[in-house]
């Protein structure tokens, strides 16, 4: 399949190639008596160039014959004919059959070398993101383990000198070692999905409320101190969309915002469907963003350097990801005094407007 895809791009390059020569030369041909052959000559030589730039080798230099001829044939005098009576006009051919092969030949290897020298840059980029990763990766699942191990080994070896509120707090810290290794592990596998470029939505009717209510709830462990205001719109709280793929961008939203706001703060979450958007915003009082950093806190990995947390930088991503896959776009700006507001816009129907088109 890929041989025919590629043998059908490479008979369209000659289609192209000759088709633009002929009627270049035709348009040439009607007003060749006001520029003369000579700067005919140096309009085909520039077509030649022009289809270099854009076509494989072989496809530029049928052009360079083809419209050596054509200039030989309709335009050096004696016209229609191959013969050339003045030697500076044979010169001139021989020149131009010369400079048109050259010409294709070198833009066409010009060409090769720009295709490897940006493969060669995609690899380094690709090798550095890959050590990225890796040095992520180690370090983030390092601390979780770490974690667990030791409180599962005090466990085990002093069960019978432990008093139960210290079980119940080794207990704790297994629990939420193990919450941030399941959400690491659970970011790491909704990348793969997005990289993949295969994730589709699976679009059914949700109930707003709902999904806000069950991101809250998987939250509770990991939210002691601060309290989590609801605000949504009763009108239209029925919207089509993925459930799953919005439920965990939420996740990651609000979990950052708990991240990253001081203790004993509100973090308000507000729903309302405007203009054939879904609107969800998270509000909380932290440190806000830096304007500079505003877009790239969308790029894979990316951390602030002002953030002591940890985490792989991906959350934001996935955020971006999977509400893309919604055709809606995610907006991050600075809240009034402090804080942060992450606005997520989704496209959607509801029953009322269903029915109404119906």
């Amino acid at each position: 399949m890929l041989k025919s895809f590629t043998n059908k791009r490479i008979s369209r390059q000659y289609i192209i190639s000759v088709g633009i020569t002929l009627l270049v030369s035709t348009i040439c041909f009607f007003i060749s008596d006001l520029v003369g052959y000579r700067t005919v000559a140096l309009i085909l030589l520039f077509t030649v160039s022009l289809l270099a730039s854009a076509l494989s080798v072989y496809p530029v230099l049928i052009s360079a014959v083809l419209s050596a001829l054509i200039w030989d044939f309709f335009f050096i005098p004696p016209h229609f004919t191959l013969h050339v009576d003045n030697s500076e006009d044979i010169l001139m051919l021989c020149m131009y059959f010369i400079i048109a092969l050259l010409n294709g030949i070198l833009s066409s290897k010009l060409k090769q070398y720009e295709k490897i020298a940006r493969q060669k840059e995609e690899k380094l980029n690709a090798l550095k993101l890959y050590n990225t990763l890796f040095n992520s990766i180690s370090h983030e699942l390092r601390t979780p383990l770490t974690t667990i191990i030791g409180a599962s080994e005090n466990l085990i070896t002093n069960d019978k000198i432990l008093l139960e509120k210290d079980k119940l707090e080794l207990q704790s810290e297994i629990y939420i070692a193990s919450s941030r290794l399941n959400r690491l592990i659970d970011n790491l596998l909704n990348m793969s999905r997005l990289d993949s470029g295969f994730l589709k939505p699976k679009m059914d009717w949700c109930d707003i409320n709902d999904l806000i209510h069950s991101v809250v709830n998987r939250l509770q462990p990991d939210n002691e101190n601060h309290s989590i205001e609801i605000k949504v719109s009763n009108d239209n709280s029925i919207i089509w969309l993925d459930f799953g793929l919005i439920e965990q961008s939420l996740y990651n939203v609000i979990h950052n915002a708990i991240v990253h706001s001081p203790d004993n703060t509100k973090i308000i979450i507000t729903a309302e469907y405007m203009d054939g958007y879904m609107i969800i915003k998270v509000a909380d009082n932290g440190n806000g963003f830096i304007t500079d950093g505003k877009e790239q806190s969308f790029d894979k990995f990316y951390r602030s350097p002002e953030l002591k947390t940890g985490g792989l930088g991906l959350g934001l991503s996935i955020v971006k990801g999977f509400v893309s896959a919604h055709n809606g776009f995610v907006e991050i700006n600075n809240n009034k005094p402090n804080g942060t507001i992450v606005t997520i816009k989704i496209p959607s129907n509801t029953p009322l407007i269903n029915s109404e088109n119906e």
